[in-house]
């Protein structure tokens, strides 16, 4: 595990103290299960994006002509 350096405001990181010790965890926790949910998010949405993909070229469906104006869309 590599350890990195943060700079952060002093009365920040006392709030961020107390509320670790609250649930507690440690604030190095509490960042490290931050940056984590961070990279499974981005995993997730790479994931999903290519299955849209593949599942739009398997895809047999057609569009056909438009046979409607926009303004008839919004006509009330």
């Amino acid at each position: 595990m590599k350890n990195i350096t943060l700079a952060i405001d002093e009365t920040l990181l006392d709030e961020v103290r107390i509320v670790a010790a609250k649930k507690g965890t440690t604030v190095n926790a509490m960042v490290r299960d931050y940056l984590t949910s961070i990279a499974s998010l981005e995993d997730r949405r790479d994931r999903a994006r290519r299955r849209i993909r593949e599942l739009a070229e398997k895809s047999t469906a057609e569009v056909g002509p438009v046979t409607w104006k926009r303004e008839d869309l919004y006509d009330r």
